[in-house]
């Protein structure tokens, strides 16, 4: 996630609450994206450090735990920028400027001057951020599939310049042994299968009996991997889209909640305020009197009350909004409640890193060590596989 300082509501239903579920269904990795943000932001960098504070803190206070899961600073892993350097190599162009967010981007800022290396290659350094951790999954939504896309070209090409090691066929056949003659005999079986009938199932079934082996290196998997495709070792394996549930998440006006319309209601925002915020929306422009009918469905309120409020309290909603038996402010007190009371736990785990930078510091500094151990295994595959490996 990019640096943009202290979230909103919008962040936590669209993307956190998604994070602290992962958490506990996979290995994860979230870092903040800091130099993706000088990308765009390279003319000011004075709130990046700020930002990023202020940013780490929602995470916790969401539930991202430091112990369920691996969470830095981008820059502070250096292994990234010399991955993006390597995969530049061998990235076409064409393939960076056909990326759909590229133009959008430029068209959105056109008061930036955006003509640089920098923005035209963020989606590479993206696709580094992805290879780097050899990730099966990532959690994007529908906008950014395509991303996800161009990463799993660039390690489809590297795949097939490098992949190809000396004695490559020699290799495999000797992890093939490791294996036992069990798990050996059905790996042939589930090849022999696979490259002869086309059997999608027996690639499945080859990889999982693969993920299970005890007996074989990393780089042995990869490998074997490879050859049952018929192909060299997967040094960068292809990752696939995670696609998270779509934010449902209304702002004070209606829109989708962004800083940009100013139209959020903060993580943390204290109760008065959100109180303030919600009394003064806006709702159905047919209601100027109290005792006029109104239409909850052309309501922002009620889009806010679909997200945070149960059946009962919405058919209350729904039948006095229609017959005017409720008021706007009747209408909004239970959504002020619901919405300070899902904040509060929020607000209290916040309190503990809040004043407390040196925590945060030790949190992060962890992670970028995992990070590194990780990121350096991958650097040392693809260093050796374009003949960079000097001893």
């Amino acid at each position: 996630m990019r640096p943009t300082g202290k979230l909103h509501l919008g962040h936590y239903h669209g993307v956190l609450k998604n994070w602290v579920k992962l958490q506990h269904e996979f290995e994860c990795f979230f870092f903040v994206a800091d130099w993706h943000a000088l990308t765009t932001q390279y003319d000011d960098p004075s709130n990046i450090e700020q930002s990023v504070s202020d940013m780490v803190i929602d995470w916790l206070a969401a539930g991202v735990n430091p112990g369920s899961s691996t969470m830095f600073i981008q820059s502070q892993v250096p292994e990234h920028a010399e991955l993006h350097l390597l995969l530049s190599m061998i990235t076409p162009l064409g393939w960076l400027e056909r990326i759909p967010t590229y133009k959008d981007q430029q068209e959105k800022l056109r008061e930036k001057d955006l003509a640089t290396y920098g923005f035209l290659g963020y989606p590479l350094l993206q696709s580094a951020d992805i290879l780097m951790y050899r990730a099966g999954r990532v959690p994007v939504g529908a906008d950014q599939v395509s991303h996800v896309e161009i990463t799993r070209e660039i390690a489809r090409r590297f795949n097939h310049l490098y992949g190809r090691e000396p004695g490559f066929e020699d290799q495999a056949e000797a992890a093939i042994v490791k294996m036992g003659k069990k798990n050996a005999k059905l790996y042939r079986n589930l090849k022999k299968r696979y490259q002869e009938e086309g059997d999608l199932d027996s690639l499945e079934t080859a990889r999982a009996l693969l993920k299970e082996q005890q007996n074989i290196s990393l780089g042995d998997r990869e490998r074997l991997y490879g050859f049952i495709e018929g192909g060299g070792k997967v040094i960068l394996p292809e990752p696939q889209p995670l696609l998270t549930p779509e934010s449902k998440l209304s702002g004070l006006d209606g829109q989708k909640m962004s800083k940009s319309y100013n139209n959020y209601i903060g993580l943390r925002e204290v109760p008065d305020t959100v109180a303030v915020k919600i009394r003064t929306m806006q709702t159905d422009p047919a209601r100027v009197r109290r005792i006029d009918p109104g239409e909850p469905e052309k309501c922002p309120v009620y889009a806010l009350h679909k997200v945070y409020s149960d059946a009962d309290t919405r058919s209350w909603v729904e039948i006095g909004c229609r017959s005017a038996g409720i008021g706007c402010l009747d209408c909004k007190k239970p959504l002020i409640d619901s919405i300070v009371e899902e904040q509060r736990p929020l607000r209290e785990r916040a309190a503990e890193y809040e004043g407390n930078p040196d925590l945060i510091r030790s949190i992060l500094e962890e992670g970028r060590e995992r990070a590194r151990d990780a990121a350096r295994d991958t650097l040392d595959e693809v260093r050796s596989a374009m003949g960079l490996s000097y001893r």
